[in-house]
């Protein structure tokens, strides 16, 4: 049984689409008769909204195995198959959005309310947490939180996590599709910044505590973990990959919600996500 509609031939061992629909989940009815329907000559559909650069990132991914992609993103016209309106027959939706809250908040209320009844909406959940996104929007249990992040996208492993009001057949439907894209998934708590953005994030926060206290100069610390951990970019060549202003927002909204002073933002790090500059062209 296919998960999907499209093209895409690879099977799965669950039982969703016998699966009856109980009284008190009025959900499920439609979202197993969807998920189950059968491939058609047409390529799936992927709707991606969402920020610069990973919409690009991850639309070339879904293009590369075969989905047909509708993107758009927050602020900037893109040349993937601009979308007004969502497609009806689309198979999943991603929102890809980190920095503007409200923004997101009206992308997933644009994506709640088109598609079909059961099209899994896979969320950004790094700065907010999933649960607390889906009640934002009706048909809750379409919604999942990924750990989407600028570098970590297209690696082998996608962490995702459920709602309160997530079926099994939700997850299911998100694990077939990022199977589909060559990517494994793993189940974790729902928290903002998951696991391996709060981890990446912390440890570029304490090499930038560690350049303020004069420890050591930017290129030293770089040269220090491609040498001792094999990190080939450096914490610091990463985290300019994945933009100042993304690592202070998961650092902030971990912050706001532990108030665990491990978590608070250093100053640097705060003067790069506003300016983009070293204020100090010597270090």
């Amino acid at each position: 049984m296919t998960l999907f509609h499209g093209s895409n031939p690879l099977k799965t061992k669950s039982k969703i689409g016998t699966k009856k629909a109980k009284k008190n989940e009025p959900h499920s009815r439609s979202l197993t008769s969807d998920i189950s329907h059968q491939p058609g000559p047409e390529k799936p559909i992927a709707v991606i909204l969402g920020e610069s650069p990973m919409v690009e990132v991850f639309a070339e991914l879904c293009t590369a195995h075969g989905y047909r992609v509708a993107a758009a993103l927050n602020n900037t016209p893109t040349g993937i198959d601009m979308i007004r309106d969502i497609p009806a027959q689309a198979s999943v939706a991603i929102e890809l959005t980190n920095l503007d809250l409200e923004l997101k908040k009206k992308n997933l209320e644009r994506l709640s309310g088109a598609g079909s009844p059961s099209m899994p909406i896979l969320s950004s959940s790094i700065t907010v947490t999933a649960t607390e996104q889906s009640l934002w929007i009706e048909r809750r249990h379409r919604l999942l939180g990924i750990a989407a992040f600028p570098t970590l996208l297209a690696k082998p492993l996608m962490e995702v996590a459920p709602t309160i009001f997530s079926p099994k057949e939700t997850v299911e439907a998100a694990a077939y599709f990022f199977q589909t894209l060559g990517i494994g998934t793993e189940i974790v708590q729902d928290r903002i910044g998951m696991v391996i953005p709060r981890i990446l994030c912390r440890l570029v926060n304490e090499a930038l505590f560690a350049v303020m206290e004069d420890h050591a100069a930017p290129q030293d610390i770089d040269k220090a973990v491609q040498i001792g951990i094999g990190l080939p970019a450096g914490l610091i060549g990463w985290a300019e990959r994945i933009g100042w202003s993304q690592i202070c927002a998961v650092l902030d909204a971990i912050y706001n919600d532990t108030h665990e002073e491990r978590y608070r933002a250093a100053p640097l790090l705060k003067h790069m996500a506003l300016t983009g500059n070293w204020w100090n062209k010597q270090v």
